[in-house]
């Protein structure tokens, strides 16, 4: 079954409206929802009931406040819904604590070396996700061992045991600007893991689309927020 994950990006506590990767823009996301009326995290989740959510600590993401700022909000998030959690993680370490508290840790190539992903994926083995970050049409990196082709990253990935791999392209987060069906084709010929996509999912079509292609899920909010696809398919 197509797996729509919901997408909560929290913000000091809040949670925000992700849009073209500028998170520096962000607001809270209550001010464009048409499906609820709160930007608290826990608000949502009972309102939406989603099965399935996936995470972004930007706080940790920018650098800014201190690891622990919203892990009690992603705590009692995921005692109501299956969590995946991006916590910037750069050393192998801070894993530990964040799969105490959610179901899967995603290591993103924005902050996560290849080595530090072959070490946690090695000690978790199928808690970890790996999210190839892409913007600018570059992979977000900062280890100069990391390839700038996704194809060579995702058949390096082939030798772990991953959960998923996650192809975020930040340029289309927020922007509902589609998907790009010949690339993410390739991305699912080469990938023994499963393949979910994060960003520009319009509506039910990419949905479909995505689905004829081969890959298992996306990641998904502003098409929530804006009623384009029905709240029932993230339930």
């Amino acid at each position: 079954m197509f797996r729509i994950i919901f997408v909560l990006d929290i913000f000091n506590r809040t949670v925000v409206h992700a849009q073209g990767g500028d998170r520096s823009e962000y607001k809270p996301v209550h001010f464009t929802s048409r499906i609820c009326n709160s930007s608290d995290a826990n608000d949502i989740v009972e309102t939406i009931r989603p099965k399935e959510v996936y995470i972004a600590d930007l706080n940790i993401l920018e650098n800014i406040g201190k690891r622990e700022k919203n892990f009690e909000v992603i705590s009692a998030v995921a005692n109501k819904a299956n969590t995946m959690l991006d916590p910037g993680i750069v050393e192998p370490a801070n894993a530990d604590d964040v799969l105490e508290i959610v179901q899967t840790v995603i290591l993103g190539t924005e902050t996560a070396s290849m080595d530090t992903i072959r070490e946690v994926a090695s000690a978790y083995p199928g808690r970890v996700t790996v999210s190839i970050d892409k913007k600018h049409g570059r992979i977000l990196t900062k280890d100069p061992t990391m390839p700038d082709d996704p194809i060579e990253i995702v058949t390096m990935l082939n030798d772990l045991k991953l959960k998923d791999i996650i192809i975020l392209d930040l340029d289309r987060v927020g922007t509902a600007s589609g998907v790009d069906s010949q690339f993410l084709s390739k991305i699912v010929s080469i990938s023994e893991h499963n393949v979910l996509l994060g960003g520009g999912v319009r509506n039910v079509e990419d949905i479909e689309t995505l689905e004829k292609i081969g890959i298992k899920g996306a990641l998904v909010a502003t098409a929530l927020h804006n009623a384009s696809i029905p709240l029932e398919l993230v339930q």
